[in-house]
């Protein structure tokens, strides 16, 4: 994502955890549906299911994957491993095959729908879309919340 009109702080924080989410944002985006525990559960060791679910989680938090999915705020691995009934979140320090990790997020990415960003076909129809509503009247909120709703109806993540 073109991030040259960020500062260098912004850019730094950028796509990834600024701070412990709260107990609200632990449960809006880390708590599993019985649909998520499944694909959970067919990751065959502690280690993958812990990846597999943090990675879930985070992008759905950030809206991103992260170049390293182990590193997540401990009261996240907690949260989830409780969630897995693991009993030993430690176990997360196995998780570092590069091969693994992007396999986990390609299946996150095809089995929910989301979108890479970067895609040209998807940023074409993102730039047609918003040149649509760049004529609309109206304050500058009312555009940004029909673009956030439409970045959620399409599951746009950056990748």
């Amino acid at each position: 994502m073109p991030v040259e009109f960020l500062t260098e702080e912004q850019q730094r924080r950028y796509g990834g955890y600024t701070e412990e989410p709260s107990p609200l944002q632990l449960a809006r985006y880390f708590h599993f549906d019985d649909r998520d525990h499944q694909l959970i559960a067919r990751h065959q060791r502690d280690h993958t299911r812990l990846g597999f679910a943090l990675q879930l989680g985070t992008v759905r938090f950030l809206g991103t994957f992260l170049p390293n999915p182990t590193q997540v705020p401990a009261p996240v691995v907690t949260y989830v491993a409780q969630q897995l009934g693991l009993d030993d979140p430690t176990c997360l320090a196995h998780y570092h095959s590069r091969d693994t990790q992007w396999d986990h997020a390609r299946e996150i990415q095809q089995h929910y729908g989301y979108r890479d960003f970067h895609d040209p076909r998807e940023s074409f129809r993102l730039i047609r879309w918003l040149y649509s509503r760049a004529w609309l009247g109206g304050p500058g909120v009312a555009k940004a919340e029909i673009l956030a709703k439409w970045f959620y109806e399409r599951s746009y993540n950056d990748l």
